[in-house]
């Protein structure tokens, strides 16, 4: 089965490794004591920039795999979406 990302998949890697990148900067910053709120800022930037994944996720999901299900006959998909969506919006 394609991926419905397929189309997105350099910018999800790149996006990834970025974020990456922040937690590696946070744990610095933790072990060199830096400022709580300061920390807290980049936790706070990282959580937006896997919202901003998941939802690139969610979109290749929806355009793709689902539409391609529904296609097919399958309405399963439409509820593995919401489950996918509500797990989402949990956190």
């Amino acid at each position: 089965m394609k991926s419905g990302y397929i189309n997105d998949k350099e910018e999800v890697a790149a996006r990834l490794k970025r974020i990456e990148g922040q937690v590696r900067g946070i744990s610095r910053m933790v072990s060199e004591g830096q400022y709580c709120i300061d920390i807290l800022t980049q936790v706070n930037a990282i959580k937006g920039a896997l919202d901003r994944v998941a939802l690139i996720l969610i979109d290749g999901h929806v355009r793709g795999c689902v539409v391609d299900a529904m296609r097919d006959g399958d309405t399963g998909s439409l509820d593995e979406l919401v489950g996918a969506v509500a797990r989402f919006v949990r956190a």
